[in-house]
């Protein structure tokens, strides 16, 4: 072959030069923005474009790329960044948790449209010397001082805001973060927040679907000072692919890394969090931050064709993703269907899902609560005799009104680890709506959620406001085991979507058989239980939506950020090899798992899922 200095390879340029002079000059122009670099006229390039998508070789052609395999070690994020950060400390010796720790803390860094060190944290975990399934709640309380009262006759508000510093309940996820480390971690905050630190100050690129997110928001962030000198730049929005930073945040950061929890809740950031809230009108204190503690809580299944799926329980949605699998599972022979028979191309198999959908939602807005301060029946609405008694209010021919309407807007990252003993991580973490509550902490760089915004001031309502009580929470993260096994950790981006969409996920998988990055390839749907509207993404809706409205459903097309964000991993063991040795000779040997991890992530958002 020759080599780039022959006289073969520089005859090659010389004509192709050659070539070039000849050519008329209007066939050497350009776009306006080459290499999709943005302009003011065209801040994002890509959406002017037209062209059609290309195909895989191999599978379904309409996947978007293929599962990720690993044995050592295994992450899935929204965020490349944040999934490289979880698998550096997978190959520092650290385990699933300590990972999901490091993702977490960079997503708090680059998606502040999500999540942050403001908002709470929920998760499932594996813990595989134990064989032995965990869950966190990390969702922070009210402040003493909320009552009806302060809303009504304190702040003269008929609801509680859905912005500024009395839309914040206590942020949990630093607790959280400090729970997992403390009771399964290998690693400290000092190490597992090392590679969030040094990227809040040296920068990231600003990506597609956060640029996008800064836009929508910009008028909430400079309604707030704090906000406008971390978030905007002259009071504009950093541009697509532009170099941001967060120098605040940094010294946040590295003030956990070397103090822990404390200096969040008791010491320099849990001074400036308060003094926030109360210079803006709220009632936040000290007490308020240095009581709050996680809570270890036993997660809640169901058995949905042999397999066994699980959710957090209460104040979470999760329930309402179980309760809707039980219906589908006990209703669909009543109905003489078969979902797997059907299939996603069926307009048959579009409404029976919805209206299932509509069964379950009803009660999640009827009881769901803080269980420490309500009674919430999760036994009864969790079981399949339950579920029998739903079926006759399904008809097949004809769209219900929801019995019970409400539901819950908002965003939220998604995380998954896996690592070489078995261990496996399903982690929820978020600011709930776009930038939280739009109220910054100076001078530490980031955002307090808004979660508060669930509270009811109605007295007859489950999520009535209370002193130290948890609002009704949207973020559930999944798992799925069978026959005592770990399988699958799952969850889905997004707001009130999340129980549906974890049902579609586990309805794909196990009822058709898709593979774990198909099943987020795949058009999903949402429906509004406030307005009794379906929505379908664009190709679905072309597919099946004529067929569901002329059967009475309100349907629309819309894009993929109506249905969040996927992520997923998939445990094959393999019984032929043996157990992971669980000390530090796994390390020094470089030993895998006892199987093999398969990973998907969603197109729809930025992030993707990286092994070893």
């Amino acid at each position: 072959m020759s080599g780039r200095n022959s006289a073969p390879y520089w005859g090659l340029v010389t004509v192709a030069a050659a070539v070039l002079m000849v050519l008329p000059a209007a066939l050497t122009g350009q776009s306006a923005n080459p290499f999709g670099l943005p302009t003011a006229s065209s801040p994002n390039p890509a959406a002017n474009i037209a062209a059609v998508p290309g195909s895989r070789a191999q599978g379904w052609l309409g996947q978007g790329r293929s599962e990720v395999l690993a044995r050592h070690g295994i992450v899935a994020t929204s965020d490349p960044l944040a999934a490289q950060a979880g698998l550096e400390i997978l190959q520092q010796g650290g385990n699933a948790m300590d990972a999901a720790v490091a993702a977490g803390a960079v997503l708090d860094v680059t998606s502040q449209n999500d999540t942050g060190i403001g908002g709470d944290l929920f998760a499932l975990v594996w813990v595989a010397a134990e064989q032995k399934l965990y869950a966190l709640n990390s969702a922070g309380w009210a402040p003493a001082a909320w009552t009806p009262d302060f809303f009504r006759n304190g702040l003269g508000v008929n609801r509680v805001p859905g912005t500024g510093v009395n839309a914040a309940t206590v942020p949990g996820a630093v607790s959280g973060y400090a729970a997992l480390l403390d009771r399964f971690g290998n690693l400290t905050f000092k190490e597992t927040f090392r590679r969030a630190a040094q990227m809040a100050e040296e920068g990231w690129g600003q990506s597609e679907r956060r640029h996008r997110d800064i836009v929508g928001v910009q008028r909430k962030l400079a309604g707030d000072p704090d906000s406008d000198r971390t978030f905007l730049i002259d009071g504009e929005p950093p541009a697509l692919y532009s170099l941001v930073r967060n120098p605040d945040l940094a010294v946040a950061l590295r003030l956990i890394q070397e103090g822990g929890r404390d200096v969040f809740y008791r010491g320099e950031i849990a001074e400036a969090i308060v003094r926030k809230v109360q210079d803006n009108g709220g009632v936040m204190t000290m007490a308020d931050l240095g009581e709050f503690e996680s809570e270890w809580v036993e997660p809640l299944s169901t058995n949905y064709h042999g397999y066994d799926v699980f959710q957090l329980p209460p104040p979470g949605q999760g329930f309402a993703a179980l309760e809707m699998l039980n219906i589908l599972e006990v209703c669909a022979p009543v109905h003489g269907i078969n979902l797997t028979d059907l299939g996603p191309t069926n307009p048959d198999y579009w409404h029976f899902m919805v209206e299932a959908k509509k069964l379950a939602y009803s009660d999640l807005q009827a009881y769901n609560g803080d269980p420490l301060h309500e009674h919430i029946p999760v036994d009864r609405l969790l079981s399949k005799s339950y579920a029998s008694t739903l079926c006759n209010r399904i008809s097949m021919d004809s769209v219900a009104e929801p019995s019970v309407r409400g539901g819950l807007d908002g965003g939220t990252i998604y995380l998954t680890t896996a690592d070489r003993w078995g261990n496996m991580v399903s982690l929820i973490h978020s600011v709930f709506s776009v930038y939280g509550s739009g109220a910054t902490v100076s001078p530490y760089g980031f955002i307090l959620h808004n979660r508060g915004v669930a509270f009811s001031l109605d007295a007859e309502s489950p999520n009535i406001v209370a002193p130290h009580k948890r609002p009704f929470h949207s973020i559930i993260a999944g798992f799925v085991m069978q026959n005592g096994h770990p399988l699958m950790t799952f969850g889905n981006m997004g707001g009130s979507v999340q129980p549906e969409t974890h049902v579609q996920h586990m309805v794909n998988v196990i009822d058709h058989g898709m593979n774990i990055q198909m099943t987020t390839d795949a058009a999903r749907f949402t429906h509004s239980q406030g307005q009794n509207r379906l929505s379908l993404e664009t190709n679905l809706f072309n597919l099946v939506g004529p067929a569901l409205q002329a059967r009475g459903h309100d349907v629309r097309p819309v894009t993929g950020s109506s249905v969040g964000g996927y992520q997923g991993i998939l445990f094959t063991r393999d019984p032929m090899l043996p157990l992971p040795v669980f000390g530090p000779e796994s390390i020094a040997e470089d030993h895998p798992v006892n199987g093999v991890y398969r990973a998907g992530s969603d197109h729809r958002k930025d992030g993707q899922a990286v092994g070893w």
